[in-house]
């Protein structure tokens, strides 16, 4: 039963590599409601392995990534652009503080797709480019 075990287990992780690149990754991460941008674009970049995203959930909870953190840690993150996905109905005033706590990085912010986007199947994700001034 061992080696039948071990060649399902291969086989599952021969398939996830040769994942169709148009295809957006599933990540873990948290999750939140987004808010609608009309303008935002794609940002496939948001869902590579390496991409740092924080989340701030509804009640105001701040992660990087899947861990919980408070904004004013997360000056000492090291990659320049950081992905911001944060919930539509948080207090803007956490929003802020998340943006002080990240300035001198780029912070893209992560929005819901325009209506324009095909919403029946998982689309990459969309946002907002801007840079944060120290």
């Amino acid at each position: 039963m061992k080696p039948l075990l071990c060649s399902v287990g291969f086989m599952l992780i021969s398939v996830a590599g040769a994942q169709d690149p148009a295809k957006p990754v599933l990540r873990k991460g948290v999750s939140v409601q987004m808010p609608v941008a009309a303008h935002a674009v794609k940002m496939r970049a948001a869902d590579e392995e390496t991409a740092v995203v924080v989340a701030i959930t509804a009640n105001g909870d701040v992660y990087a990534g899947i861990e919980r953190t408070e904004p004013g840690a997360l000056s000492s993150l090291r990659p320049e652009t950081v992905y911001v996905k944060a919930d539509a109905r948080v207090p803007f005033q956490r929003v802020l503080a998340v943006l002080d706590a990240l300035r001198g990085k780029t912070v893209v912010m992560l929005a819901a797709s325009p209506a324009t986007a095909e919403r029946t199947k998982i689309v990459a994700p969309y946002g907002i480019k801007m840079s944060v001034a120290k």
